[in-house]
């Protein structure tokens, strides 16, 4: 069975390898937009399922096609990627010294002997950031980790010297909710 996983995350694909190391990557060309009237957590199930879908549209035969989207949330508010370091800057900025979500979804479809299978789930996490001042801010966004990950920031590395605590799946956050993946895969795994 071809397991194929939909992101050019390279924390997706070294959370992958935890359950199997043989897969492949395919990066989806899906529109990660949001739809009106979708709650965060419609929304990252969606964005997940159309990367996915778009990469098993794209392929053929047995295969597992798996997607995922990580967004984070506080206060209703919705923090993505960062199109900046200023917005960088004042996502960390309104984040630090607080508690907010990270919600990552999954969507995998299965096809085995013509027949095709579709699960979604999600996770939300709740993460604890210390006081960060302007000064740290600018010295992590200097790093130049900070532009491709939602909210600006990731659990791991540098930037875990700001996370006093966490409550939930630190994978998750990471990118990939790897308990519950392999809860889905693991009967297809060799």
């Amino acid at each position: 069975m071809k397991i194929i996983l939909a992101s050019a995350s390279p924390r997706r694909k070294e959370l992958l390898g935890y359950i199997t190391k043989d897969f492949e990557v395919m990066v989806s060309n899906a529109d990660e937009s949001f739809q009106e009237g979708l709650t965060i957590q419609e929304q990252s199930k969606r964005i997940a399922y159309l990367k996915a879908k778009s990469v098993f549209d794209n392929t053929t035969g047995d295969r597992i096609v798996i997607g995922s989207d990580t967004l984070v949330l506080k206060n209703g508010e919705h923090f993505g990627k960062p199109k900046s370091e200023q917005e960088a800057f004042e996502m960390i900025s309104r984040l630090q010294n607080d508690v907010h979500e990270v919600i990552t979804s999954l969507c995998v479809i299965i096809e085995k002997d013509g027949k095709q299978k579709e699960y979604t789930d999600y996770d939300i996490t709740k993460v604890y950031l210390s006081e960060i001042t302007p000064s740290e801010i600018k010295e992590w966004i200097d790093s130049g980790e900070a532009m491709d990950k939602a909210g600006a920031y990731a659990i791991q590395g540098q930037f875990s010297k700001f996370i006093t605590k966490f409550e939930g799946s630190y994978n998750s956050v990471v990118g990939l909710p790897v308990q519950k993946l392999y809860q889905i895969i693991k009967g297809y795994l060799d």
